[in-house]
C-alpha cells in the first residue's frame, strides 16, 4: 500500500494546508502516519479555524478533522521516522513551522532522504518551504540550490507582520521564507497572478499556501501514480 508521512508543527500549523492533503490522500487509499517534532499532538494556528479568516465551511471542516482524526491526535516523534518507510513525506505549512519543523534536524533528514535518497517524493507547503533553505542535499550544496520552487511570498507577509516583523500575537517572525530560499539558491516563483501555485522539480513538490492545498494534493497523487477517487 502507498504510504505518506505528514510532518506537522507543534507551534502552529495552518489547518487547510494539512487537512486538505490529509483527507485527499486518505480518500485515495494512501496510508497516513503523522509525526511531530516531539511526538506531542500538533497545535493548530487559531487563525486557520477562524470563520472570519477562512470562512465558516472551511473553519468547521478543519476544526473537525483537527479534533477527531486519530492520526493527528496520536502522532509519532520525528526521531522515530524514516523516509524510506514511506512513498511521500508531506510538510504542511503555517507560521509555526518556522520555530520547530524547519529548524528540526530530523525533519531536514527526512526531507533530504525523500528527495535525494531514493524513490520517495516530498510535498512542502507554504511556510514549511523555509526548511529547504536549511537542508543539505547529497551534494555539497543546499537541497534547494538550482531547484524551481514556490512558497509563501514576501508580498503576503506584508499584510501580517508589522514594521518590526512582529506577528499579530507580538512574536517576532524569525525570517521570511522567500528571502531564505532565494539566498540558498532556489529559483523562486510564487506565481502571484495565479489562483494556485504548485511547482514540481524532480521528487520535490512545493505549494504556495492554503489556496494551493487542493492542487498540491492532486499533484502529489499524480506524481505517486495513484488515481483519484471519482
Amino acid at each position: 500500500m502507498t504510504s505518506a508521512l505528514f510532518v506537522v508543527s507543534e507551534e502552529g500549523y495552518w489547518g487547510e494546508e494539512c487537512v486538505e492533503p490529509l483527507t485527499t490522500l486518505t480518500e485515495a487509499g494512501i496510508e497516513i502516519t503523522v509525526a511531530t517534532p516531539s511526538g506531542n499532538p500538533p497545535v493548530i494556528d487559531e487563525r486557520s479555524i477562524d470563520p472570519d479568516e477562512v470562512g465558516e465551511e472551511t473553519a468547521e471542516r478543519v476544526r473537525e478533522v483537527h479534533e477527531d482524526d486519530e492520526r493527528l491526535n496520536d502522532p509519532v516523534p520525528l526521531a522515530a521516522t524514516d523516509a524510506a518507510d514511506h512513498d511521500a513525506v508531506v510538510f504542511p505549512g503555517g507560521h509555526g513551522t518556522e520555530w520547530d519543523v524547519n529548524q528540526d534536524a530530523h525533519a531536514r533528514r527526512l526531507l533530504a532522504d525523500a528527495v535525494d535518497g531514493g524513490d520517495g517524493k516530498a510535498l512542502v507547503v507554504c511556510h514549511a518551504v523555509g526548511i529547504l533553505a536549511f537542508t543539505w542535499g547529497d551534494s555539497e550544496g543546499r537541497l534547494v540550490e538550482g531547484r524551481d520552487v514556490t512558497g509563501f511570498p514576501n508580498e503576503w507577509e506584508e499584510g501580517i507582520v508589522d514594521d518590526h516583523e512582529r506577528m499579530p500575537d507580538g512574536l517576532k517572525l524569525p525570517y521570511r521564507v522567500e528571502d531564505e530560499v532565494k539566498a540558498a539558491g532556489g529559483n523562486w516563483d510564487a506565481e502571484l497572478d495565479a489562483d494556485a501555485s504548485v511547482t514540481v522539480d524532480g521528487d520535490l513538490l512545493t505549494a504556495r499556501g492554503p489556496g494551493s492545498s487542493s492542487a498540491a494534493a492532486e499533484t502529489l497523487l499524480g506524481e505517486l501514480g495513484v488515481e483519484q477517487p471519482a
